[in-house]
């Protein structure tokens, strides 16, 4: 989903809490959409958007022991970042209120953990916007239409923080990364006709080439 404000541009922007996501999946991704501004849609980023936007119409649901509110704007002033939940669960406990937040992707579980990272993010804002621990949150994926538990422990904590100064780095170099074809995740990303990472490939091969020949002869 494209990021409604702009990143980067000044030193007190904050990150925008998509980006991280972004970044791990591939940081010339995040590059092209957080520094260029270039967005481009196909049928899923569709899809994903139309979704994002009826779930971050704001509103607030109860039931017994938990407030839900969606569309909630997030912001941790001590890490840089800033974004807006999908949904955020207010979790009354014998301590006081716990927020739990929930972030819908439309697709299916992935093998790496940028989703996880995204959403211990959101975590991390909570905690300085509510004073309390979040230790949890939950990631609800469409395609499956099943939920699943993210626990914010030590390693996805590192991990989170290490992502958020990656990411600043980058948008503060403004230096958009040379591109690397990777079929499985160039071929399915919105952005592949204006990344053109495949035109990339072949000068390389050919200075591969070239320097082969070169010691060969030598």
């Amino acid at each position: 989903m494209m990021p409604s404000a702009a990143a980067g541009e000044g030193e007190d922007d904050p990150v925008p809490l998509s980006a991280l996501q972004h970044w791990l999946v591939c940081p010339r991704q995040c590059a092209l959409v957080h520094l260029e501004r270039v967005w481009a849609e196909n049928a899923l980023t569709a899809e994903g958007r139309l979704a994002h936007e009826a779930v971050h119409a704001p509103k607030g649901e109860r039931r017994k022991g938990v407030k839900t509110i969606t569309g909630m704007p997030l912001r941790s002033h001590a890490l840089g970042i800033a974004g807006v939940a999908d949904a955020v669960e207010l979790h009354a406990t014998p301590t006081g209120v716990v927020p739990f937040p929930v972030e819908h992707k439309l697709g299916r579980p992935k093998p790496h953990r940028a989703d996880a990272v995204q959403l211990c993010a959101q975590g991390l804002c909570l905690e300085e916007m509510f004073a309390v621990p979040v230790p949890a949150g939950a990631l609800f994926y469409g395609r499956t239409r099943r939920r699943q538990d993210v626990a914010f422990d030590a390693d996805l904590r590192v991990l989170t923080r290490r992502t958020i100064e990656n990411v600043r780095s980058l948008l503060a170099a403004g230096i958009t990364p040379s591109p690397h074809y990777d079929p499985k995740r160039c071929d399915a990303c919105s952005l592949v006709e204006l990344c053109r990472p495949k035109s990339f490939e072949r000068p390389r091969k050919v200075a591969a080439w070239l320097a082969r020949l070169v010691e060969e002869k030598a």
